[in-house]
């Protein structure tokens, strides 16, 4: 019955066979993630209960925003998960790129350097910082930046980290996930390492991490290894595919301090914003985002799997250890990512019949094309994909409110892919 519900949503039998294959060998794999989902629940659970939320929290503001307890307690909440002083969890907060932006802006002074000793940022980035022509950014304000790429296999150059390391160097930015790339992500005991190094060199300095679609992959997170703020967006791990947008950071009181007042403003900080109806979503989202994420990342080790028995390029490979839920997928050609992209707007529970299109962007330097047929506009923790129209030609797969989701959007995207002629 199961083959034949797959047939009617356009999944061939020996597609389906192929897929069935692959999971009788990732059964192991699948009941470690299990017990990482079921770690991180307790966790998520135990924070909720300790700082005592209760339905009166579940409720908005509207206006200043004022003595806002269902807010105020939700912050408490983010800072007891991720073990940190404070956090700032905010609707007003539009997305990843626009909390990173904030923690730059709110910690960086005219004349500080800002330092990625991992690479190049994920291309929002570039022009928030400066490395491409971009109005408002840090270089605008007189605040430098400074790279250094990860060596050919992926590990961190500390000969040139060493070096890099100067008297202005106020902040160091570090990026979990991969972004546009094809490296390594990293795992949160690497950027423990990192930041250990880097803290020897210079202990005053701020590390941050970039944490989107790494959230509750481990049983830890950067910031319990010596990261100053972690910042990531709510329409991806931490909002369990309920949040309908926001943002948040978490670190030291004086980090978090200071982008509250960048926020909004000087002297208000976190006291005004008001919360209005999204609260209730914010708190399920987060309590559901342990075993949301476990979905998302099956469907990312099932899709390494099935496309690199294809004879695909996938970064992570098939037996990597994963520390996000994205999965790369090298096409080789346009026509590759289109195809993949189409199988996933095809398999969506909103749009499916829309064709995804490469377009130009706002924020990126080549056409990118998007697949995300999704309750919440853009979120990437439901089913998507995506990626830049330039060579390798790669796709980026992420998401999926659940798992047998995820599995119907990758089995949908391989059999485009075999349909296109490309298998």
């Amino acid at each position: 019955m199961l083959e034949q519900q797959y047939e009617k949503m356009g999944i061939s039998r020996e597609v389906f066979r192929q897929g069935e294959e692959i999971l009788e060998g990732l059964k192991s794999r699948f009941a470690q993630i299990d017990q990482v989902a079921e770690f991180n629940q307790l966790k998520v659970l135990g924070a909720m209960q300790e700082n005592r939320v209760s339905e009166a929290c579940l409720l908005g503001t509207t206006g200043y925003g004022y003595n806002d307890v269902g807010r105020d307690t939700l912050e408490q909440v983010y800072a007891s998960v991720f073990g940190t002083e404070d956090a700032l969890v905010r609707a007003q907060i539009t997305c990843g790129t626009h909390a990173l932006a904030l923690a730059l802006f709110s910690n960086l002074r005219p004349g500080d350097e800002l330092l990625s000793p991992v690479g190049k940022p994920y291309d929002t980035l570039e022009e928030v910082i400066g490395i491409r022509q971009g109005k408002g950014s840090l270089r605008e304000y007189g605040i430098t930046y400074r790279q250094v790429d990860l060596l050919p296999n992926g590990d961190f150059d500390y000969e040139e980290i060493k070096k890099a390391v100067g008297d202005k160097t106020k902040m160091v930015t570090i990026q979990r996930s991969k972004g546009y790339q094809t490296r390594p992500t990293l795992s949160v005991t690497r950027i423990g390492e990192l930041i250990r190094f880097i803290k020897a060199i210079k202990p005053e300095v701020i590390c941050m991490v970039d944490n989107c679609y790494g959230e509750f992959v481990e049983t830890i997170e950067p910031s319990q290894v010596g990261a100053d703020l972690v910042v990531g967006s709510l329409i991806k791990n931490p909002g369990g595919g309920l949040a309908p947008i926001g943002g948040y950071l978490a670190g030291s009181r004086a980090c978090i301090e200071q982008a509250a007042y960048r926020l909004t403003s000087p002297g208000l900080g976190k006291e005004v914003g008001a919360s209005l109806g999204v609260l209730g979503s914010f708190y399920q989202g987060l309590f559901l985002a342990p075993t949301v994420t476990a979905g998302a990342l099956k469907g990312a080790i099932f899709a390494a799997n099935l496309f690199e028995r294809a004879g695909f390029k996938v970064v992570p490979d098939s037996q990597e250890s994963r520390h996000d839920i994205i999965q790369a997928v090298t096409l080789g050609s346009p026509e590759g990512v289109k195809a993949f992209c189409r199988g996933i707007q095809m398999a969506a529970p909103v749009d499916s019949y829309v064709t995804p299109e490469a377009w130009d962007m706002p924020g990126y330097d080549s056409q990118v094309i998007m697949a995300a047929g999704a309750f919440v506009s853009g979120s990437s923790i439901e089913l998507s994909a995506d990626g830049p129209i330039r060579s390798p030609y790669t796709a980026y797969f992420q998401g999926g409110l659940t798992w047998q989701h995820a599995k119907l959007g990758i089995l949908t995207a391989y059999q485009q892919v075999k349909n296109a002629g490309l298998i």
